[in-house]
């Protein structure tokens, strides 16, 4: 295994922006990746519900979104494979490869009419694949600078403005084929999108990233390999059979699915806690660290619970309760879906400007924290005022889905970037891409509740589901930033 600096010096350190030549490189490739997962995730709410004769599935509007969230619940929860995967067996570079084959393959079922199997066949193989790659390009980012590096943080947002560039795009392209032409060519789309992904990887890797991600970290001897295969396969065949007798005898439906899902959700992330902080190979400051960690997952997980309504319970209201006529232009509700990275696009480059000109003047990683889920509250409480004033039987006028999207933007910049770069920071070194792999669980724990809460939506009550919600993230912010100082204390010197 290398060392920190080896890998470092390993990697060109100027060429992009300021910043090592690498980041060009995984900038790129996310940028396809992100391409094709938001341009399906952009009209996969509307196949499912759409009618059989709109070229739809005919799902029921509450299954379809409860699907949705199940969904990319699953897709973050997967990174916990992939991390394991990276640490253990194969190192970051060979998973990420390997995890954008598996989603083009998703996205290539998809491409071809079909019912509701296609669709949960695409569906698994995108969930996999995403969790291989997703948490470990994130790692690869890290291994880029050395610990001390102030352009750290500054070049996460970079590399998460070209995740947002991607899905930016999507929705515009995708969304506009999806919806006026045909679902089936816009699943096509999101393949070809990941196919350039993965040709620019393979590319540019070699001279622009070095030793980074090339190494296994914890790697497993050959004789245990056999051991953990030959348990894993049993494992999955199990589990197949057990599904297959209990989808034939009705006892694994759709709901006791979701509900499975939402538990887990809960179950994995905490057992992952308790495992890393028993672990021979965590040190004093690393538990120290590590219990640190634990309320900025909490603050994650309650603002992904919120940005992630934006693909399911938003789009439904942008399809169903927004007047999307402009003058005599209609606008396509998958459109909506671009304005989160849009406005990352604009903001970022003014967020990452901002950390370098503050540099030690910056607020801490709690407060930028509590300050995220402030704004996240606040995108949902402004939703209840055109209900309040005109009721709910009244079309909306699209700026208040507008202003919502923004505030919530306003509070991913203040949380996302800085939550990948603080668990960079925080991890324990034997479990680097795993911990990396946690962060991601923030958002499938999120998804996996919310399975359970959007089926609480209807136009009629919507004061009340995102009063409640809103105000809820509120709470959490505001304790979380009371939190603060005994939080750093616990961090052990890690800003």
């Amino acid at each position: 295994m290398f060392s920190k600096d080896e890998i470092v010096k390993s990697v060109p350190q100027k060429g992009f922006f300021g910043h090592p030549k690498g980041l060009m490189s995984l900038f790129f490739t996310e940028f396809w990746e992100r391409f094709s997962y938001y341009g399906m995730r952009a009209i996969l709410i509307y196949y499912m519900y759409y009618e059989v004769t709109q070229g739809g599935l005919g799902l029921e509007r509450s299954t379809a979104n409860s699907i949705m969230a199940v969904y990319g619940s699953l897709v973050y929860m997967s990174g916990i494979i992939g991390g394991w995967i990276a640490d253990r067996l194969l190192g970051t570079t060979k998973t990420v490869f390997y995890g954008g084959v598996l989603i083009m393959l998703g996205h290539i079922v998809l491409s071809f009419p079909g019912g509701i199997t296609p669709l949960f066949i695409s569906m698994a193989l995108i969930i996999i694949g995403t969790g291989l790659l997703k948490s470990n390009i994130s790692t690869i980012v890290g291994d880029l600078y050395s610990e001390k590096d102030a352009r750290r943080d500054s070049g996460f947002s970079i590399f998460y403005m070209g995740i947002n560039m991607g899905g930016f795009l999507a929705p515009l392209i995708v969304g506009t084929v999806g919806l006026e032409y045909n679902f089936h060519l816009g699943f096509g789309l999101a393949a070809i999108g990941m196919a350039i992904g993965l040709i620019v990887f393979l590319l540019t890797k070699k001279n622009n990233l070095g030793l980074a991600g090339s190494y296994v970290p914890n790697p497993m001897p050959r004789e245990e390999r056999k051991k953990i295969f030959s348990r894993i396969g049993i494992v999955i065949v199990i589990v197949l059979a057990l599904g297959y007798v209990l989808v034939q005898q009705g006892i694994m439906t759709i709901d006791v699915f979701t509900m499975t899902v939402s538990i887990l959700g809960i179950v994995i992330p905490t057992l992952y806690f308790i495992v890393m902080y028993r672990s021979d190979r965590t040190s004093a400051d690393e538990k120290s660290r590590l219990l640190a960690y634990i309320p900025l997952f909490v603050a994650a997980m309650m603002f992904w619970a919120i940005a992630e309504q934006g693909a399911n319970i938003l789009a439904q209201y942008a399809d169903e309760r927004v007047n999307l006529m402009v003058g005599s232009f209609e606008i396509s509700p998958a459109w909506f879906q671009s304005l989160n990275p849009l406005f990352i696009i604009v903001l970022a480059p003014i967020f990452a400007w901002m950390w370098l000109k503050l540099g030690d003047r910056q607020p801490s990683t709690p407060k930028k924290f509590a300050l995220g889920l402030f704004f996240a509250g606040m995108s949902f409480i402004v939703m209840i005022i055109p209900a309040y004033t005109n009721g709910t039987e009244t079309l909306v006028n699209p700026f208040w889905l507008v202003l919502s999207f923004f505030l919530v933007v306003l509070g991913e910049l203040l949380l996302s970037p800085v939550g990948l770069s603080a668990t960079t920071k925080l991890a324990p070194g034997a479990f680097a891409a795993q911990t990396m792999s946690l962060w991601f669980m923030t958002n499938a724990s999120a998804q996996a509740i919310n399975a359970q809460v959007v089926k609480l939506y209807t136009p009629e009550n919507e004061i009340i589901y995102f009063g409640v919600i809103g105000v809820l993230a509120l709470v959490i912010g505001l304790l979380l930033y009371l939190m603060t100082p005994l939080i750093q204390k616990y961090m052990r010197g890690v800003k």
